[in-house]
């Protein structure tokens, strides 16, 4: 409530005449407060969310997992990651910029969202035994990304040794997410939207996340883009440790019918034909 708060001012002084967000609870708020019509996107259909004026979706998640009046549903091909991978271009420089060597097994993981209200400790669970278990291996480099300063400060408590040596490299900028995906041989994430980039980069990856299992990646596991790890003995089981050559794949330029498709709607409900109901 408090973000939906900071946000009346902004909203008062611009007047827009939609408010459109991924996810935002707290503009979905503000915007009922103030009755602007409001279009919030998101592809978890277990998320805890405000209701706003419409939703858009993925196509792959049912209608029926919301309380929503269905004329206020809109659908999109692919997933939201599919907005924006098709523009993405590489870039090896990366790898200098962390120390890495063409040799070394790269691994990017990404910890779960303890602080969440859908998180399950059986992820933490996972997150420890995968770093366990990399942790062994010479070669591995594991690229950890902390959601926040004090999981970032945790890891390095817990495993000192590990980042002493290099095994855990933690970066001290920003990097593009993206392109670290790209030039890792595979990707082990408690977070949905590393897991559905690596997807869409066709890049192996392996789920962490115990919670929930929403329509998006179960969508996913069963056209083999998403292993699911459920337990410990999954990891030696289920984890393919293969090295492999970003180089000799290419990044898909086709023409995006998934922005194309979210796009259109948005401009549909701007229009004042449309109505709120």
């Amino acid at each position: 409530m408090i973000r939906a708060l900071q946000l009346m001012p902004f909203i008062l002084r611009e007047k827009p005449a939609l408010a459109l967000s991924h996810g935002s609870r707290s503009q979905v708020v503000a915007a009922y407060l103030l009755r602007i019509p409001s279009v919030m996107i998101f592809d978890y259909e277990f998320v805890q969310v405000v209701k706003p004026t419409w939703v858009i979706l993925p196509e792959v998640v049912p209608d029926v997992a919301f309380n929503i009046d269905n004329r206020r549903i809109f659908k999109y091909p692919g997933i939201k990651e599919d907005v924006y991978v098709p523009t993405f271009t590489p870039d090896s420089v990366i790898l200098g910029d962390l120390g890495l060597k063409g040799n070394e097994l790269i691994i990017t993981i990404r910890p779960p969202a303890t602080e969440a209200h859908y998180h399950n400790a059986q992820s933490e669970v996972l997150f420890n035994a995968v770093i366990e278990h990399f942790g062994q291996k010479n070669d591995a480099r594991m690229i950890l990304l902390p959601r926040s300063k004090t999981q970032e400060i945790d890891i390095k408590n817990k495993w000192p040794v590990l980042v002493s040596m290099g095994r855990i490299i933690i970066p001290e900028q920003v990097v593009d997410g993206l392109n670290l995906i790209w030039h890792s041989d595979f990707v082990i994430s408690g977070g949905g939207t590393m897991n559905r980039e690596a997807a869409a980069l066709g890049v192996p990856v392996y789920s962490i996340f115990r919670g929930k299992i929403g329509a998006v990646d179960k969508f996913l596991e069963k056209t083999g883009k998403l292993i699911l790890l459920e337990n410990i003995d999954d990891i030696n089981n289920k984890i393919s440790v293969v090295k492999r050559d970003p180089t000799s794949r290419k990044v898909g330029k086709n023409h995006n019918k998934t922005l194309d498709s979210i796009v259109s709607t948005i401009i549909s409900l701007m229009n004042p034909d449309h109505g709120s109901t």
